[in-house]
């Protein structure tokens, strides 16, 4: 259920705050794939979640483009 709350906000945002928030999760991703190369990611789950996350991001955002939502 976790998921569908997060959807709801992102359909909250404006676009600006979209992008932004898709460069942090992008940064995010980078950082936990790097732990997880050196071995000090302790949950490897989350790499998983925020990849989702980056895509849902991803569809808001092109939905938005086309006039969909």
């Amino acid at each position: 259920m976790k998921s569908k709350k997060y959807l709801e906000s992102l359909k909250d945002k404006s676009v600006e705050e979209l992008k932004v928030e898709l460069v942090d999760s992008k940064k995010e991703l980078f950082n936990l794939r790097f732990q997880n190369a050196t071995n000090q990611l302790d949950n490897t789950a989350r790499i998983g979640t925020v990849r989702k996350n980056i895509a849902r991001i991803q569809t808001v955002l092109t939905r938005r483009a086309k006039g969909l939502a």
